[in-house]
């Protein structure tokens, strides 16, 4: 095995922990994903002679890439878009590795999320950093570009926040079901009004695997442009069943039993907020999947 190909196998094996950590600070798993690729890159192309702690650097590289991420995104003034509720993918880790199990425990669930949502970039940093990944400070203050004391009142300050915050009711999976399933009784039957009565009115669809307008980047928004679409497809619905998509009720997509796509849906007030296509290949292989009762 010559260097790189050791180099890029050491990088495989940190990929679950990496995406852990980046998910945590962006609440997203697309921009997750993105800085953890954007790490590599980093990695590919520096010099590691001198790195005695393969992990710890490459946990620094995600960090400032999710910062870069958050402050951009709070200068944009936007939000993540439609991952608060989605879990990291128990596909992606050793089932039988504990350190693993424990970054996707429940105390670190989608309510946290959505908390650590409304704190400032290096607040968000530091608390990820240090309280759920033991981080410590003196290596989160390199991140941040402040002192150890200012980053460790940073963790604090961000502490109290989310201890002092109430956390929005854990999702309702048998809801989610009743939503999800009007869904797709509307769609098999070309039911457009039902297509309306479960999707938000500034419902967005992201879909990477087509482009649905000219310059829209594989985005719609709004519940009519949205339902539109998804009639399009009507005729394909039998093959699309519920099913638990990274912890949210969602749908898969298997004609004659094969998976080849997936729906990951988020839900506010019992209404369809976001539809994410996923149909890629690598990336619905890291996808975590699960049926879901009646």
């Amino acid at each position: 095995m010559d260097e790189a190909d050791w180099l890029a196998a050491r990088f495989e094996e940190q990929r679950p922990h990496l995406r852990a950590v980046a998910y945590r600070m962006l609440g997203s798993q697309a921009e997750a994903d993105d800085a953890v690729q954007n790490s590599w890159l980093r990695l590919s192309g520096a010099d590691t002679a001198d790195v005695d702690n393969l992990a710890g650097w490459l946990t620094t590289v995600v960090a400032r890439e999710c910062l870069k991420m958050l402050r951009t995104r709070r200068s944009r003034r936007e939000e993540p878009i439609g991952d608060t509720t989605a879990e990291p993918s128990a596909g992606d880790h050793d089932v039988n590795d504990p350190e693993a199990e424990a970054l996707l425990a429940d105390s670190v669930g989608p309510a946290l999320m959505v908390v650590l949502d409304n704190l400032a970039p290096a607040e968000r940093i530091a608390f990820v950093l240090h309280d759920i990944f033991a981080v410590p400070f003196d290596e989160i203050a390199a991140i941040l570009e402040r002192s150890p004391a200012a980053t460790r009142q940073l963790a604090s300050r961000a502490r109290r926040r989310v201890q002092g915050a109430t956390p929005p009711r854990q999702v309702d999976i048998t809801r989610q079901r009743q939503v999800v399933q009007a869904f797709l009784t509307a769609l098999r039957e070309g039911d457009f009004d039902g297509l309306l009565a479960v999707l938000d009115p500034d419902v967005l669809l992201r879909d990477g695997s087509a482009e649905l307008t000219p310059g829209a980047a594989g985005l719609l928004r709004g519940a009519r442009a949205v339902g539109a679409h998804a009639l399009a497809f009507s005729r394909a619905a039998r093959f699309v069943q519920p099913a638990l998509v990274n912890g949210a009720v969602g749908l898969a997509i298997v004609p004659r039993g094969r998976l080849i796509g997936a729906l990951g849906l988020t839900f506010r007030h019992d209404k369809i907020v976001v539809i994410e296509m996923i149909a890629d290949p690598e990336r619905l292989r890291h996808v975590g999947l699960a049926a879901v009762g009646p």
